[in-house]
């Protein structure tokens, strides 16, 4: 059941999330977004990921693991419903914010469980709930094309249909969650020790496929709109998220051949700027294939940035190393689709969108090889 358990709340922390860029063109169509707007609404909810980072596990360490995980779903499942019932651009926005807190506060929470339940299966645990957000990053994607003509075309009742489930997972968890009695480890250090230098360069790195996600998933629909083929629009959402399953299926089975590698890096970073290329002259099969594998390195870049932690850090300043990396990656995704929306505005493009988001690849590709995998990680993971 703790494996059950942890498969689905990393379902519920996407679905409202990735329920928002196939309805895009209906928003628009009745709320009249910008540009601009689009990439706030996809982006909000990611920048509340980076300001609850640090402050996650204080919240369990307050109330307790489950009450927090409860707590967090709630607020998500009633978040994503009240979208459903937003008349204008800002009750949509104050919605989404609601629902991007309680994922934030959910969030955190599953290494915690991990720890607390599956002491001697760290990765089979944290494998399971990785696996879960990739689900749930699909599902309503691929499930667009049969619901939304069942809801008859409102994406606000789609909004709400994906209300249900985080609730009813909310529930299931509070009824069937093992209670431990393992104490909270507090610590009054919020900031990791050891070189900011360090830590700025893991977050960089990491921020750089989080910015290619969120940014192709928001901009990807509005772009094949205005060249004429919405048809094509879930296909290349759906190949977009499922390329990231056997990424990370590959790199758990290959694993020891990937570590403390530069080139896997940078050869993510390199593909991803040729897809986004591709993407942005082409609105064809071209576009559905680059998408696909541009989902793949980015799921490859993604299980990559993830490692860096525990590799470069002391085992004491792991948690903090993450969650700091989490703070600036999260906030930089945001700030790459909200200059995305912008120079679509300014120059009338939507191909100016892309521009940021392959930008955001560099990263990858030029600070990537600065790593140093072969020194020897001390006291908070300095030299």
């Amino acid at each position: 059941m703790p494996l059950v358990l942890l498969w689905l709340i990393g379902n519920a922390l996407r679905l409202p999330i990735l329920a928002v860029p196939p309805v895009i063109p209906a928003l628009r169509g009745e709320l009249g977004l910008s540009g601009t707007d689009i990439g706030i609404l996809t982006g909000l909810p990611v920048v509340l990921f980076a300001a609850a980072a640090l402050a996650g596990s204080r919240l369990v360490a307050r109330v307790g693991v489950v009450t927090a995980v409860v707590l967090g779903l709630a607020l998500a499942a009633i978040g994503s419903a009240l979208r459903g019932i937003a008349p204008d651009v800002l009750t949509l926005l104050a919605a989404t914010a609601l629902m991007g807190v309680g994922v934030a506060v959910t969030q955190p929470a599953l290494p915690a469980l991990v720890g607390q339940w599956l002491p001697r299966n760290i990765g089979l645990g944290t494998g399971t709930f990785t696996n879960g957000l990739l689900v749930g990053e699909i599902l309503p994607v691929t499930l667009f094309p049969l619901l939304f003509p069942l809801l008859g075309g409102s994406w606000r009742a789609t909004f709400v249909l994906w209300a249900i489930p985080i609730a009813a997972i909310a529930v299931l968890f509070l009824v069937m969650a093992p209670r431990t009695t393992t104490p909270a480890v507090t610590t009054s250090r919020w900031w990791p020790a050891g070189s900011p230098r360090e830590i700025l360069r893991m977050a960089v790195i990491f921020a750089g496929a989080s910015a290619l996600y969120y940014g192709s998933n928001a901009f990807l629909p509005a772009y094949l709109t205005s060249a004429g083929r919405p048809d094509l629009i879930n296909p290349t959402l759906t190949a977009l998220n499922a390329g990231q399953l056997p990424a990370s299926l590959l790199l758990i089975g290959f694993a020891r051949h990937l570590e403390r590698r530069i080139w896997p890096f940078v050869a993510t970073g390199l593909v991803s700027i040729g897809c986004i290329a591709i993407m942005m002259v082409t609105a064809d099969a071209f576009t559905v294939a680059a998408s696909a594998v541009l989902g793949f390195v980015i799921g490859a870049a993604f299980v990559l940035g993830l490692t860096l932690p525990p590799l470069l850090s002391a085992p004491g300043e792991v948690a903090r190393v993450s969650a700091a990396m989490f703070t600036i990656s999260y906030g930089s995704a945001m700030v790459v689709a909200v200059i995305g929306g912008v120079a679509w505005d300014l120059t009338g493009s939507e191909r100016a969108a892309f521009l940021p988001i392959a930008l955001s690849a560099l990263p990858l590709i030029l600070l990537a090889p600065t790593l140093r995998f072969d020194r020897k990680v001390g006291v908070a993971g300095e030299a």
